[in-house]
C-alpha cells in the first residue's frame, strides 16, 4: 500500500521523509517560522500537527485534515508560576493572530505543578521541553521539531518514526496514560481509517 512506502526503513530514510513532508506543508511551514520569531526557550513544536500531516501527506488529505491545534513546548525553569506561563501565553496569542490553526503554548518546566491536580496522579519534573516528549501516552506521538542555530530543522523522536509511518499508534507505559492513548487512537482511527492503535 502507497501509504505505507516508508515503513520498515531505515531511522535515516524516515527522519529526512518526515523533514521534508514537514518542511513542505503550507500551514506547518508558516507556523514554524513564526514560532521560530517568538524565540522562546528550549521551544519544540510537537505531537499531532506534525504526524497528522504527514498521514494527511500520505494519504491524499488536504493540509489541516484532522488537525485541532499546533502545541508549542518550551522549557523555563527560572520562573514557574502561572503568572509567567500565562504572560508567555498572552504574548504568543498575539504573536500567532491569523494563522490558520491555533496555537497551544506550553512551560514544560511547570508541568509537575498542575499536573496532578488535572490527572488524579504525579508526573515527574521535566529536565527539558524533549525529556517531556518522552512521557506522552502513545510513543507514535512522541515527536517533535525545532530550527536548529543554523536554521535547519531538527527531530526530536526518542522512540523514533516507524509508528508513524506504519500508522500505528502503540502504547507509551512511562505514565499511567492509557485513558488517553486510547481517546487518542480513537480519534485518529475515525480521521484516517488506515491506522492501526494497539491495545494498551
Amino acid at each position: 500500500m502507497d501509504h505505507l512506502r516508508y515503513s520498515g526503513l531505515s531511522f535515516d530514510h524516515q527522519c529526512a521523509a518526515f523533514l521534508a513532508i514537514v518542511s513542505a506543508d503550507p500551514l506547518l511551514g508558516e507556523t514554524l517560522a513564526r514560532v521560530r520569531a517568538l524565540a522562546l526557550p528550549d521551544w519544540l513544536v510537537v505531537s499531532g500537527a506534525l504526524y497528522n500531516s504527514v498521514w494527511n501527506h500520505l494519504t491524499g488529505k488536504p493540509p489541516g485534515y484532522g488537525i485541532k491545534d499546533v502545541d508549542l513546548f518550551y522549557f523555563d525553569d527560572a520562573d514557574v508560576s502561572y503568572d509567567a506561563e500565562d504572560a508567555v501565553i498572552r504574548r504568543a496569542a498575539r504573536h500567532f493572530e491569523g494563522l490558520a490553526l491555533p496555537v497551544e503554548v506550553r512551560n514544560q518546566a511547570r508541568v509537575h505543578l498542575w499536573y496532578p491536580e488535572k490527572f488524579g496522579r504525579p508526573c515527574p519534573r521535566y529536565m527539558s521541553s524533549s525529556d517531556s516528549v518522552s512521557y506522552f501516552a502513545s510513543r507514535t506521538h512522541a515527536v517533535g521539531v525545532r530550527y536548529d542555530t543554523d536554521g535547519e530543522l531538527d527531530l526530536v523522536a526518542p522512540f523514533g518514526l516507524d509508528d508513524i509511518f506504519s500508522f500505528r499508534i502503540t502504547p507509551n507505559r512511562a505514565l499511567d496514560n492509557q485513558r488517553t492513548h486510547e481517546a487518542k487512537g480513537a480519534r485518529a482511527k475515525a480521521c484516517w481509517p488506515e491506522i492501526t492503535v494497539v491495545p494498551w
